[in-house]
């Protein structure tokens, strides 16, 4: 039975790697599966709840308690002591009531006038509509990470992929070299000139591995991959995508949480202003004191009910409250700041991400067009210097001309994927 369930391990373990995720697969993984999205949505339930625990003050409220008292000494009162037709003037001390006494009561309390109620229910509204917002700037931070990590792993991939081949072309180099270095047709230098060109290639693979594993982790975290399985992504052609639109007329989340911000404020002031108001609740109670007398063998029990309306009114407070109303203007005005500031600042990263990705764009055709130039310049300077005519310094030239092209086209490829993600961010339509 073990062995049965080691082999299907292994072979959904051996399936979930074998797959090939491409970024929307990936997108939608993180919708699930993304630990900040996940709480996003838990807030958004959770301000449910809140409402519904503040609505719950409307209802009656019912408590009892109990009480048991053993007196040990039973207190007593100073009375006149012609009440009891003893002489004027003077006064006796009188002990009222018995050494045991047990009281249980049960009180029913009714809001019927709560100024505050509106306010704290218009206040919960406001901050549901808050939770839903921030949800939406989550979901669009979480898909720009794991958008902007997917395509650095893309451009990884690629220049690990330029690197193995210039280093499998500098291998055969080398053993040629090797060749003709037996039959005593060049010195070793030469062929050491080359060797250093190729541990130069292979410390930079090593590097570009370690960094494609720590992107790799990075975005299993992202989108709730298992951990210990590799996840293996679709690649993208290094090609401009048409992903760079004109603005839409759609309010961004950023300035919505704004809006939403000085909605507050208001329901805040009206709140403040309703605290001048008084409270009105009605109670009732039924109590039931039992006492004994142990020594007398006395017991008796006494009820008692009654019924009223409590009123509850501030009339001074140290003017807490006008300054509150203080507070509420100068937070008004800093709301009203904060808008202006981050809508200039919206604009302005919209503008400049939108010149980047155009920018980046035409650098990455001439970046395409460098690369195929300079794969005709090595081709070229190979030929020769396998036929003899130019040096290993010439060759080692054109091969370095050939990575430093290799590693600009990969270069605009991802800084043209991170300004268009930037952009797409910046007005909020990220999908």
């Amino acid at each position: 039975m073990n062995k049965a369930f080691l082999f299907l391990f292994l072979f959904l373990s051996t399936w979930v790697s074998a797959q090939v995720y491409s970024l929307t697969d990936l997108l939608k993984m993180a919708d699930t599966a993304n630990l900040t999205l996940k709480n996003a949505r838990l807030d958004v339930t959770s301000n449910i709840n809140q409402r519904k625990a503040f609505l719950a003050s409307q209802y009656p409220k019912i408590t009892a308690n109990g009480d048991y008292r053993y007196n040990a000494i039973i207190p007593g009162q100073i009375i006149p002591a012609d009440f009891f037709g003893g002489p004027p003037g003077t006064f006796a001390e009188v002990q009222f009531g018995v050494p045991i006494n047990l009281s249980n009561t049960v009180q029913l309390t009714q809001f019927i006038f709560n100024p505050q109620l509106n306010y704290g229910l218009n206040a919960l509204a406001i901050n549901a509509q808050i939770v839903a917002v921030q949800e939406k700037m989550a979901f669009q931070e979480v898909h720009y990470q794991v958008s902007n990590t997917f395509f650095a792993l893309q451009a990884i991939n690629q220049q690990l992929a330029y690197l193995q081949k210039n280093e499998k072309n500098m291998n055969e180099l080398i053993r040629n070299m090797e060749l003709m270095q037996q039959q005593g047709l060049i010195i070793p230098t030469e062929v050491d000139k080359l060797k250093i060109n190729r541990n130069s290639i292979t410390n930079g693979l090593i590097k570009l591995e370690n960094t494609r594993l720590q992107l790799n982790q990075l975005l299993s975290i992202l989108v709730g991959f298992p951990e210990g399985i590799t996840l293996t992504i679709a690649s993208d052609e290094i090609i401009s995508n048409p992903t760079v639109t004109e603005q839409t007329n759609t309010l961004r989340p950023e300035l919505e949480l704004i809006q939403l911000q000085k909605q507050m404020n208001v329901e805040e002031r009206k709140g403040t202003y309703m605290a001048y108001l008084p409270t009105l609740s009605f109670y009732g109670a039924y109590n039931y004191n039992y006492n004994m007398k142990p020594e007398d063998d006395f017991r008796t029990g006494i009820p008692s009910a009654f019924l009223g309306l409590r009123l509850d009114w501030t009339l001074f407070d140290g003017f807490e409250k006008k300054n509150k109303l203080k507070v509420n203007a100068y937070n008004k005005e800093k709301i009203q700041n904060q808008e202006l500031l981050a809508t200039q600042q919206l604009n302005l990263a919209s503008a400049n991400a939108k010149r980047e990705a155009e920018l980046q764009t035409a650098n990455l055709e001439m970046n395409k067009e460098q690369l195929r130039l300079s794969e005709r310049v090595y081709d070229a300077a190979k030929a020769q210097f396998k036929a003899g005519t130019i040096s290993t310094n010439e060759l080692l030239q054109a091969d370095n001309g050939l990575q430093q092209a290799q590693s600009s086209l990969v270069g605009a490829y991802l800084s043209l994927r991170q300004a268009e993600l930037s952009y797409l961010k910046s007005i909020s339509q990220l999908k």
